[in-house]
């Protein structure tokens, strides 16, 4: 089930919902490129936990309108026009990937709201002290990230491209198009359940065209717009050792840096294994949070 709730600033952010609408909510945070369509087994764990899952298409993806010149933290407040829409006071979030930040400032910025955070396979700031930002990324991500440095003019042709091979695209298709990505390990997973439901996402993904991507990338190399020591609710970390779309030393830095996280830097993870195996366990660690 979809819908559209109004935003900040009167932007149009589409909604997503499954489960128990009376029960706990968890509002998610999709990855980068991608959107807030819910996968099948999410939406089936959450209906058999009764709670309320939720999620939502980050400006610029899918039916939410673009928001020029957004950073990270302005999630919080996107986050928060959604739970009032829904009237819903506290929530627990999680994030994958591109998400991962997002989820974060909600955390950091909503702490009388939120009740815990999950950051999964999440991205550091690019100015994190002590971090060697590109060290274990696969090829394609750090010509992606070379682009977005050089600038929207950059990171633009290249995202546009990229966007108009994924639609379309096969679940192999995609495995070929992410091949210095992808750990045998996430081979294994977009070829089953997962690979379909990416590649079915991928027309509503890039409705917009790619600016949601584009979007998502250059704020990943501005300062987030708050502080990860700021996060006082109890976070949870999970990162796999075999990720190559956003390398492990990413994940050991957010556990060091949020104080009191739960870290789980898991050695039978990639990247994407996260999202096909790994929400239902962090579901039951969020909900125990209420």
């Amino acid at each position: 089930m979809s819908t559209q709730v109004e935003g900040p600033a009167g932007r149009s952010l589409r909604v997503y919902e499954a489960g128990d609408p009376a029960g706990p909510m968890v509002l998610a945070h999709h990855g980068t490129p991608a959107d807030g369509q819910l996968f099948a087994p999410w939406a089936r764990d959450a209906e058999a936990r009764g709670m309320r899952l939720v999620s939502y298409d980050r400006p610029g993806y899918g039916g939410s309108t673009p928001h020029e010149g957004r950073s990270v933290a302005d999630a919080a407040a996107d986050a928060a026009a959604i739970a009032d829409a829904l009237g819903v006071e506290r929530f627990a979030t999680w994030g994958i990937s591109g998400g991962g930040p997002h989820a974060l400032a909600c955390a950091a910025l909503l702490p009388d709201r939120v009740v815990g955070v999950a950051s999964l396979a999440g991205v550091a700031p690019f100015d994190a002290p002590g971090l060697n930002y590109f060290s274990g990324m696969g090829h394609d991500n750090i010509v992606e990230f070379g682009a977005a440095m050089q600038g929207r003019e950059a990171i633009e042709p290249m995202a546009r491209a990229m966007a108009e091979e994924m639609v379309g695209a096969t679940p192999e298709g995609l495995i070929d198009l992410m091949r210095t990505l992808v750990s045998p390990l996430d081979v294994a997973v977009l070829g089953a359940e997962l690979g379909a439901y990416w590649a079915a996402c991928m027309p509503e993904v890039f409705r917009q065209g790619a600016v949601g991507w584009i979007d998502d990338d250059l704020v990943f190399l501005e300062p987030f717009g708050f502080d990860c020591g700021d996060v006082a609710v109890p976070a949870l970390v999970w990162h796999g050792r075999h990720d190559l779309f956003v390398p492990v030393a990413h994940g050991e830095w957010l556990a060091r840096s949020i104080p009191g996280a739960e870290a789980r830097i898991t050695i039978d993870d990639g990247h994407l294994t996260l999202i096909a195996n790994r929400i239902p366990a962090v579901h039951e660690w969020l909900l125990a949070r209420f």
